[in-house]
């Protein structure tokens, strides 16, 4: 009888799977981890271990073993107990009782059981499909500690390595150090700045607005009065959805956002040739925090803030 085989099939199932007589076996569910130093991920798991102070039997494997030899449950039972006594028989004469992909059993020189598991089968049923992977050494980019000047786009100077990641990583790391650096050094004077432009744009659109509004009333006066609420997307911090190479992805972009009840927009193709797609721009640093807060934790993890003047 392969004992070890119904143990096994068990495991899956149980948490604890008891010999009569001899021990049982316990599992313990344990979280995915990640090697330090081989960068090799492994998937959560049930770790195996043995006690021997549990041999009551709780009928669990001969109520099995009955059910899959087709056999009595007393029948069972004495099958096991001849199983176990042959396994101690074996234990007494120092030979190491092997439970294929379970673990390992033998005697110390105290003569006390050890217990070595195996971690060729993870009995965790989650876990199906999943196999432990290792993952490439990241390479970072590298920034000066001195920012030399403020630059009209991002303040700050930058110098990349070479290497083969993507690039949107890059502008979210630029972006995160510039606004950082910006709160620290010049925010209050950048930020004047902006909202004397947002000033002087809403101004001109009004202007605008109020010449053509001015131009149809003729042909208006004849129907009852209209009041139009224009909402114009202004400011100067965007969260930016993605870049886009191809133009016709990133109105795609634009159409799916929408959808989903974003302001998206385009903002123009930055220095790297990419057209910018942004869930919304807005006027106040702290309010555009907490949107791209929000927008992370529930949408896109990759969205970040870019701080500029649109032309």
């Amino acid at each position: 009888m392969q004992l070890e085989t119904y143990i096994s099939d068990l495991l899956y199932r149980y948490e604890c799977v008891t010999i009569p007589e001899f021990g049982a076996f316990l599992t313990q569910r344990v979280s995915a981890t990640i090697h330090e130093t081989t960068n090799a991920f492994y998937p959560p798991n049930k770790t195996v271990s043995f006690n021997e102070q549990i041999q009551k039997n709780d009928g669990l494997l001969a109520h099995y073993i009955a059910d899959v030899e087709k056999i009595p449950f007393e029948v069972a039972n004495k099958k096991i107990a001849k199983r176990v006594s042959i396994l101690k028989s074996y234990l007494e004469q120092g030979e190491t009782l092997t439970f294929k992909n379970i673990g390992d059993i033998v005697f110390n020189s105290e003569g006390k059981i050890l217990f070595e598991p195996s971690n060729h089968l993870n009995y965790l049923t989650d876990s199906f499909g999943m196999s432990q992977f290792v993952s490439p050494k990241v390479t970072r980019e590298v920034y000066k500690e001195k920012v030399e000047s403020i630059e009209k786009v991002i303040p700050i100077t930058v110098t990349p390595e070479k290497r083969k990641t993507k690039p949107y990583l890059k502008y979210a790391a630029v972006a995160l150090i510039a606004l950082t650096l910006g709160g620290i050094a010049g925010s209050n004077y950048y930020v004047n700045q902006i909202e004397q432009h947002n000033q002087l744009a809403q101004e001109e659109a009004t202007q605008q607005l109020d010449t053509k509004i001015q131009q149809a009333t003729f042909n208006l006066n004849p129907f009852p009065a209209i009041n139009l609420n224009v909402s114009k997307q202004t400011g100067n911090f965007h969260i930016i959805a993605g870049a886009f190479r191809v133009e016709e992805n990133c109105d795609k972009k634009i159409s799916q956002l929408k959808a989903e009840g974003f302001k998206a927009r385009k903002i123009g193709v930055n220095k790297y040739g990419l057209h910018e797609v942004v869930y919304a721009s807005y006027e106040d640093r702290f309010e555009a925090l907490r949107a791209l807060r929000t927008i992370k934790e529930t949408h896109n993890n990759d969205a970040w803030l870019s701080v500029r003047a649109l032309d």
